[in-house]
């Protein structure tokens, strides 16, 4: 391949707004590298990794097929996340490892190997976080303290690596997200859902991707926390 051309790591990337990342960044023209539980791809820029994020190391070695098949790392996009809501006392020692092992623990890992990656190759480079607009606005509808723990967590550490890298040349953004139309909504409860945000209407895979490829290209941007919400964080 053309060593100049740039390289993102997608996890989460089997279904939903990862699937939708996937094909953004080929549009750019990326190399990408999916990964997520069960992943596969027929497109030769497209190497697919399956990994459990959860699980140490696991993080480490997405990022080394990276390097072993493209030479280089330019982007990353923390997609991959569990939710689960319940009440905070119904929460299981299981929900918690589960929720924290891939919000936290696979974050940790594949940013920090993805940042070494970077910082090596001397060209900079870009981490999206993918958090949630409960962190800011917290609904009594939507019971979900262990995804403002782990979510909260991105949301902060993305302001934290934005100052620590900036001087040399790693932007760090997030995005903050209202219930977007995925597989995991059934049809049945899409117009409750949509009535949770003001502008009246669930978010669709597109309005994050479209987030995600703006924040990509905005060079002057980084420590920013995008909310793609329907307006949920100004108010309801």
């Amino acid at each position: 391949m053309d060593s100049t051309q740039k390289v993102a790591i997608i996890t989460g990337a089997s279904r939903g707004i990862g699937a939708g990342l996937v094909s953004a960044y080929r549009m750019l023209g990326y190399a990408v590298v999916a990964t997520s539980r069960s992943v596969d791809s027929t497109d030769l820029e497209v190497l697919a990794v399956p990994g459990d994020l959860s699980r140490p190391g696991t993080g480490a070695d997405v990022v080394d097929h990276a390097l072993n098949r493209f030479g280089r790392i330019d982007t990353l996009v923390n997609d991959a996340g569990v939710f689960i809501a319940k009440p905070f006392t119904d929460y299981t020692d299981e929900d918690y490892d589960a929720v924290a092992g891939v919000n936290l623990r696979g974050f940790f890992d594949i940013s920090r190997s993805a940042i070494a990656a970077m910082l090596a190759r001397g060209g900079g480079g870009h981490l999206v976080n993918v958090s949630t607009s409960l962190v800011d606005h917290a609904n009594s509808q939507v019971p979900a303290a262990l995804a403002s723990l782990t979510k909260g967590g991105l949301t902060a550490v993305t302001k934290s690596l934005a100052i620590e890298y900036a001087a040399r040349g790693i932007r760090v953004n997030a995005v903050a997200l209202g219930i977007i139309r995925t597989p995991m909504h059934p049809a049945e409860t899409h117009e409750t859902l949509a009535g949770m945000h003001p502008l009246g209407r669930m978010g669709e895979i597109d309005d994050v991707v479209g987030a995600i490829v703006y924040l990509e290209q905005a060079r002057f941007v980084t420590g920013e926390i995008l909310h793609v919400d329907g307006g949920q964080s100004a108010g309801h």
